[in-house]
């Protein structure tokens, strides 16, 4: 059934504008007139790049159709959706899980998910997915085909569901898992938040005081005509660069941040800044924990789902976020295929821990290696609580210090050379 894009007029003169599935432009319009819509422009949507069709007298111009940027969405597309789409897909894949178990129809499901969803990217993304299904393409091919919000593991995974004839179940540990996924990505970001806040704030006030106060006080200081402190010459020195050469500090962090982002893109540079990553103080063991939960919940949720264990790797192995935990997935695959167990090259990997090695051998021994892995991701998820905690209490205190130094360090600067005066005096 063709999708087609509308402009038209409300009662009151109000402008609408939205999609619309019909078999016809003249089914479209008597649709909307319904609707008490008066249609001013109809466009049939084009499909996989080819261009739209204008069906109405006035044109706003060549414009591309809305089918043609899905198309280029997905060719720009991630693998998967990433930020608050997360949540989006989260909350439409749970709808969607609970309207299949209780019998409702996939098409009649989409058609809910449609009527109820209040961003028109969505409404025409699952317009597009539930003709597909109409045309008889099956669920998993047609989400395949829109990369920017369902990633290789979900698509997988509802293929596996589609297989066995649990699509519903699959969606409801799909939409855990995506839960999940975001409320571990919050725990390390509000990890990481406060130092950077804390770091933003020093520099801040510091630099008022090097561009604005120091300048003043020193300013005295100088007209007095006395031979200044050595401390006290270093802060104007400082206060002078500050002022004159601030720019260039501005344009050395942006260099530096488009240079490490351009290495960060080939194999070597990702290699070495993910190694660099997990040996960090405090930090490295955060990321450290928050990959292996996030390795172990995917390959659990992949596994518990029915995908192979060999393909359930190679998905892990693209979603896990760190280069080492994807090379260490990767030569466990291989091994695989070669006859050996799961655990032995896990533990020969040398990146997982010992206990994860040894939970993974009597997972796999008992047949339960998936109930294994989740007991794994929940233990280190309540773990990186523990390390938010601790490196929030450690790095607190450090940069009341730092602060402090610096502060005082001016401080010291400017009341040397009064002291001085007055032992003249």
């Amino acid at each position: 059934m063709p999708i087609f894009e509308y402009k038209a007029y409300a009662p009151g003169g109000a402008t609408r504008s939205g999609v619309v599935d019909a078999d016809t432009p003249r089914d479209a319009r008597q649709r909307l007139r319904k609707d008490n819509l008066l249609v001013s422009e109809l466009r049939e949507v084009a499909r996989k790049g080819s261009s739209s069709k204008t069906v109405a007298s006035k044109s706003a111009g060549p414009k591309k159709g809305l089918g043609t940027r899905l198309a280029e969405m997905r060719a720009k597309g991630r693998n998967g959706p990433s930020g608050r789409d997360v949540e989006l897909v989260g909350a439409i894949t749970r709808q969607l899980s609970t309207l299949l178990g209780a019998g409702i129809p996939l098409a009649e499901a989409l058609r809910a998910i449609i009527e109820q969803s209040e961003l028109r990217r969505i409404e025409t993304l699952f317009r597009e997915i539930r003709e597909r299904i109409t045309q008889g393409t099956s669920l998993g091919d047609a989400l395949g085909e829109h990369p920017t919000l369902f990633s290789d593991m979900y698509v997988n995974m509802v293929r596996a569901g589609e297989a066995t004839g649990q699509v519903d179940i699959v969606l409801s540990r799909l939409a855990d898992f995506l839960h999940q996924q975001r409320a571990l990505q919050r725990k390390v970001v509000s990890a990481l938040t406060y130092p950077l806040l804390m770091i933003s704030l020093g520099v801040v006030v510091v630099a008022v005081l090097m561009t604005v106060v120091v300048p003043k006080i020193t300013g005295m200081l100088e007209d007095t005509g006395q031979e200044l402190p050595l401390p006290t010459r270093i802060l104007m020195t400082t206060s002078e660069v500050f002022q004159n050469y601030w720019w260039v500090g501005f344009l050395g962090i942006a260099a530096t941040s488009w240079a490490v982002e351009r290495w960060y893109r080939t194999p070597g540079g990702r290699l070495f800044l993910d190694r660099f990553s997990l040996r960090m103080p405090i930090v490295g063991e955060l990321l450290r924990k928050r990959a292996i939960s996030r390795f172990s919940r995917t390959l659990s949720t992949l596994l518990a789902s029915g995908v192979p264990a060999v393909q359930a790797l190679e998905i892990t192995r693209n979603v896990v976020g760190n280069q080492i935990i994807a090379n260490a997935c990767e030569t466990v695959r291989v091994k695989i295929l070669e006859g050996n167990d799961f655990a032995t090259p896990l533990r020969q990997t040398g990146v997982f821990p010992s206990v994860v090695g040894y939970m993974v051998s009597v997972g796999e021994q008992s047949g339960e290696l998936e109930v294994m892995l989740d007991r794994i991701a929940d233990a280190y998820d309540e773990e990186i609580d523990v390390v938010t905690e601790r490196a929030t209490a450690l790095l607190e205190p450090i940069m009341i210090v730092f602060l402090a130094v610096v502060v005082g360090y001016i401080v010291i600067s400017i009341i040397l050379p009064i002291l001085q005066v007055g032992a003249i005096g």
